[in-house]
């Protein structure tokens, strides 16, 4: 018979606790979710007064209120974290108070690992139990794996045991977050089953087990656009309740999504503020979408697409670029000509045929377009 594990009498070297934290986060290139927002955190927790699941930090409604932003009662203001349906966060935060695991599903950039994040720093006020799925991803990562030196000086015992995320996780009542899910390799999926569905951890070498205490929940991500990946078993995936994170529904919603992040993004590198090239954030949003539906915004013309997924994530990317140059080698302003080679670069993957795209796209299309003449210039000369 198994025995269950007390993670509280593990030798303080392998703590089942989450690592301690540094301190300050001013020099932090990117802070943790529950770093960066601590104030909103604390105010939220302050006047949350409704009923909060067992180890939860803030209750489902302050959760989502966190996600999608609002103003509390004492006027302060929570930032949006995502824009979309309120009832997609909703859903997802319901279902982690629940004992099913949540699995976000959707496209390259729709802000899976973002959504991650913020509901694990919002819930257990931990993001960083976290195992990066990759096709090298070990069943070590998910369960556990060992202190070579010490198994070889004294065989196994829990001296030697090197908890996962998931391990510590469920010990402590918090949430863990698997991504890239269906990366990993299946065999390796397949030890999340037993873990999601008996709520507990064996381990054989001891005879014992680590049973999850209430609050454990685990969040994985997944997107089925890349090529190369596994799919998930129908065992593993009736263990998740699946949310789709949809592309934004319109160009308003992604400009706003894009200059967000860009202005997060550049107050961290000390780059210029987003409002200084907001109409040329909105043009990459247009090229990214137009491009990605295969028609122009007016129904008017069809396109084709390129073989990328030009996602808002990478429209980030490419704004942020454009952002940059404009720092270090204009006048500080977003202009035309520091977004044309990023788009480039987003658009053309295929150099043979995704090149044929883009060049149909800027003739039929950039050319036309009253006000973007500078724009046409610009992407005439980078493609030349």
């Amino acid at each position: 018979m198994p025995v269950s594990v007390d993670p509280l009498s593990v030798d303080p070297s392998t703590s089942l606790s989450a690592p301690a934290k540094e301190s300050g986060t001013s020099e932090v290139l990117r802070p943790h979710a529950e770093d960066a927002f601590a104030a909103e955190l604390t105010a939220l927790a302050a006047q949350d007064d409704r009923p909060r699941p067992a180890r939860w930090k803030l209750s489902p409604w302050a959760v989502a209120t966190y996600l999608l932003g609002g103003t509390l009662p004492d006027g302060t203001v929570i930032t949006p974290k995502y824009v979309g349906p309120r009832r997609i966060v909703e859903v997802a935060v319901t279902t982690l108070a629940t004992d099913r695991a949540l699995l976000l599903l959707g496209v390259p950039g729709t802000a899976k690992t973002w959504v991650s994040e913020h509901l694990a720093a919002a819930i257990s006020g931990d993001s960083t139990l976290l195992v990066q799925g990759t096709a090298g991803t070990p069943e070590e990562a998910i369960r556990y794996g060992w202190n070579y030196a010490r198994l070889l000086a004294h065989g196994p015992s829990r001296d030697a045991l090197v908890p996962s995320p998931v391990m510590r996780a469920m010990a402590e009542g918090m949430t863990a977050r698997v991504e890239e899910l269906t990366r990993i390799p299946a065999d390796v999926q397949d030890t999340l089953i037993t873990i999601l569905s008996e709520k507990t951890l064996p381990i054989p070498e001891l005879g014992q087990e680590v049973q999850a205490v209430r609050g454990f929940n685990l969040i994985a991500t997944a997107n089925d656009r890349d090529r190369g990946v596994n799919d998930l078993s129908s065992a593993l995936r009736r263990r998740f309740n699946t949310v789709v994170l949809p592309l934004p529904e319109s160009v308003e919603a992604e400009v706003d999504i894009v200059s967000r992040r860009v202005d997060q993004i550049g107050r961290a590198l000390d780059l210029p503020a987003v409002p200084d090239g907001i109409d040329e954030i909105r043009r990459v949003v247009t090229v990214f979408r137009e491009l990605r539906g295969g028609i122009t915004a007016d129904g008017r013309t069809k396109l084709k697409s390129p073989s990328g997924t030009l996602s808002t994530a990478e429209a980030i990317s490419v704004v942020t670029n454009g952002l940059a140059l404009a720092a270090h080698f204009g006048d500080g302003v977003l202009r035309a000509s520091d977004v044309a080679a990023g788009i480039l670069g987003a658009v053309v993957r295929d150099p043979a045929a995704d090149r044929v795209v883009w060049q149909e796209y800027v003739e039929a299309v950039v050319r036309e377009r009253d006000g973007w003449a500078d724009f046409y210039r610009a992407c005439r000369e980078v493609t030349a």
